[in-house]
This record gives structure tokens, C-alpha cells and sequence, in this order.
């Protein structure tokens, strides 16, 4: 789109199915390396990517051409299908319905970055459920308990 300015930064989270921890150390770089891959084909900018064993953290910079939540689609059912092919796990793999995606504000990319770069550290103190109730009462967003159930 000529003479589209944006500056769309999102901060993505998402989970395997029933928040397992399937995402191991033997080959969770592999799977940060083709999510990456796939956010390139589709165009877009990844920032920062990383994250824990039952969660990923996606730091990107969206183009206005894909909705957000079309992009995050394509995320999960491109790498589901990728990692099953791979057989990285003896069951089924698959994302989790659902998530977080939060806008950013530009000035905050940087410390945005920083946070997802050190989640292995940060999750030495802090539980994913205790980080994503946090980062919903920063961003003020009203939840409700009934919903994170299946998430949590």
C-alpha cells in the first residue's frame, strides 16, 4: 500500500494445547527459527522472539496489510503443522485457542524486547500465570476469571 505510514507493534502470547510444556531446550531454537521464518514470508517484522517451555512471546512489527489475528492464525497453524512433521513430541502437537495480543507502544520496543529476550530469568521468580495476569492489569484490560480457566 503506497503512502501507508504505521508503526504496529505488538506484543503476541501464546500457549500448546492445554498449556502443556511441550516447547523442550533440544529444540524450542528450531521452533523460534521457523516461526520466524514464517512471520518473514508473511512479510512482517519480528523483533523478538522467545520464551518458556509451556508459552512463546512474539515481539513483532505489523504491517497493515494482515489482521492480527489472521497473522497470529498463520503463526499457529503453520508451526503445529511443521513441528508434528518434525515428530519433536510423541503426541499431537498443537497451539492453544486463544492468547494475548497487545499493542505497544513504540517508545516501549525496546524494554519490550529486553523483557522477552530474559524470559527464562524472569520465570526463575514469577509463574506464566502470575507474568499473564500481570501484563493484563498493565495494559487495563478487564478479564474475566470464567475465560482464563482454559487457559490456565
Amino acid at each position: 500500500m503506497p503512502n501507508t505510514y504505521s508503526q504496529i507493534y505488538l506484543h503476541i502470547i501464546f500457549s500448546p494445547k492445554s498449556r502443556e510444556s511441550l516447547i523442550l531446550p533440544d529444540f524450542e531454537d528450531k521452533i523460534y527459527q521457523y516461526i520466524s521464518g514464517i512471520i518473514k514470508k508473511l512479510d512482517q517484522n519480528l523483533i523478538q522472539i522467545n520464551g518458556m517451555k509451556d508459552h512463546i512471546h512474539l515481539l513483532v512489527r505489523l504491517k497493515p496489510a494482515i489482521a492480527p489475528s489472521i497473522f497470529v492464525q498463520k503463526i499457529k497453524s503453520n508451526s503445529s503443522k511443521w513441528i508434528n512433521e518434525q515428530n519433536f513430541i510423541d503426541s499431537k502437537f498443537s497451539w492453544q485457542s486463544g492468547g494475548g495480543i497487545f499493542s505497544i507502544d513504540y517508545r516501549r520496543v525496546s524494554k519490550v524486547s529486553t523483557y522477552i529476550k530474559n524470559q527464562k530469568e524472569h520465570h526463575s521468580k514469577k509463574t506464566f500465570k502470575e507474568e499473564y495476569l500481570d501484563i493484563l492489569k498493565a495494559y487495563d484490560i478487564d478479564y474475566n476469571n470464567e475465560y482464563l480457566i482454559d487457559f490456565f
